[in-house]
């Protein structure tokens, strides 16, 4: 399993986010400008966010986005799932997928050991853990 760039820019995102004040908005140009990543870009990352609720957005003026909890209930995990979707490292082992080999299967507990053990580092560090708060 590879993360990809929009992963990477999600977590340097909430990173930012999580270096102000909870509640703080800052304008999506400044998040872009401070983590160099393309406001285009920057901007179908934070809607992906906001669906999955870790930011919320405000337009107008004083708009851009906030940490919609504190930083310490954010972990990597749920910003991996916020935008690669559930973490399976196999697709026997997605959620709702019923393999049919599963009762044989000599590799998929393994993969399953493997799948807990990933998950559990990734929701071991939270947001503010990473940002020194």
């Amino acid at each position: 399993m590879q993360l990809t760039r929009q992963a990477e820019y999600a977590l340097k995102t909430l990173l930012e986010l999580a270096s102000h004040p909870f509640g703080e908005i800052l304008s999506s140009k400044v998040i872009s400008e401070r983590q160099d990543i393309s406001e285009d870009f920057l901007k179908k990352t934070i809607q992906l966010l906001s669906l999955s609720g870790l930011v919320v957005t405000q337009r107008g003026n004083q708009g851009g986005v906030r940490l919609a909890k504190p930083a310490d209930q954010i972990t990597i995990a749920d910003v991996v799932t916020a935008i690669e979707g559930p973490i399976a490292i196999n697709p026997c082992l997605a959620p709702g997928y019923s393999c049919p080999n599963r009762a044989t299967c000599q590799i998929s507990p393994i993969l399953s050991r493997a799948q807990q053990a990933l998950l559990a580092e990734l929701s071991r560090e939270s947001l503010a853990d990473l940002a020194g708060k």
